[in-house]
């Protein structure tokens, strides 16, 4: 699912894209939704997590602490351990919005934890050419959200639903065409070897998930979100150095990027964000059920 659904025709007024490098901490720039053990059977538990287990660890003198990654098997086994403590389950399915979901694939490549993500192919009728996640509209055969974002992977770049331990439903976002979208967070092998559809999907690359919180090429840009409010969106550039490409990563697919790895690395990112990062998973369903809101109240006035 493209972010251009959620985005395109929406940079409003006479607000200036703002760039900002490493280090440097903008004004506030909100995440607000707006412009996708080994095996299918291992789900995370299908209750809402507790709000406060996403709080971040402290220090004895009250700072937030950055707990380290020993090896390889820590590295997995501590993401694992924290989106599982930031897992909403199926808190937001009730909701009455058209459903769709997005599978963000970790992997861990040479060490560092990567996440695999799709550029649309340009015979699409929308958000041709951009950067998303694998994932699309729920059908009626899917039993849940995760259900529609394996078939949407299998479907889109040949990943077999057994080959993604998934791990944690998180925050959902809504697009632009009013969809309730969930992310769906699973682990899949350094090994595989994607088989793109050529009517779905043009490539397939993937980016050390630390960039979203520490990007060489960053800037917020101004939109207006689903509720009709003027907002700030973030957009990467990444550039692929080994295949000599530069990706574009914005919308909604960026939007989840950026939580995911905040969940994961328990950091600030170099450029502000909405989020309580002392209490990661309240802020984030605030920021969200506030949205809901908001485009509740829109469609009431429109009536």
């Amino acid at each position: 699912m493209g972010p251009a659904a959620a985005f395109l025709g929406l940079l409003q007024g006479k607000a200036a894209p703002r760039a900002f490098s490493a280090g440097y901490r903008p004004q506030r720039a909100p995440l607000s939704s707006a412009p996708g053990a080994a095996g299918r059977g291992q789900r995370a538990g299908g209750g809402a997590a507790a709000v406060t287990l996403c709080a971040r660890p402290r220090t004895a003198r009250g700072a937030a602490a950055v707990l380290p990654f020993p090896s390889r098997e820590g590295l997995k086994g501590n993401a694992k351990l924290r989106l599982r403590e930031c897992d909403v389950g199926d808190k937001f399915s009730h909701l009455p919005l058209r459903k769709a979901s997005v599978l963000l694939p970790l992997l861990l490549r040479d060490g560092t934890l990567c996440l695999l993500l799709t550029v649309r192919s340009m015979q699409l009728r929308r958000s041709p050419g951009e950067v998303c996640f694998p994932g699309g509209k729920s059908e009626e055969t899917d039993k849940d959200e995760i259900d529609t974002a394996l078939r949407e992977a299998k479907e889109e770049v040949g990943l077999q639903p057994e080959k993604v331990e998934v791990i944690c439903r998180l925050v959902p976002g809504i697009d632009k065409m009013n969809h309730l979208v969930t992310p769906v967070v699973g682990f899949i092998e350094d090994t595989f070897q994607a088989s793109p559809n050529p009517d779905e999907v043009s490539d397939v690359f993937v980016v050390p998930l630390e960039y979203f919180i520490k990007p060489l090429n960053y800037v917020a840009l101004p939109y207006k979100n689903s509720s009709g409010y003027l907002s700030w969106m973030h957009c990467f550039t990444y550039d692929d150095r080994e295949r000599k490409k530069s990706f574009k990563i914005w919308g909604l697919t960026a939007h989840f990027a950026v939580f995911l790895a905040i969940v994961i690395f328990r950091t600030k990112p170099t450029f502000e964000v909405d989020y309580d990062l002392d209490n990661l998973l309240t802020s984030a369903e605030d920021n969200f059920m506030n949205l809901y809101a908001s485009i509740n109240e829109r469609k009431k006035s429109s009536l």
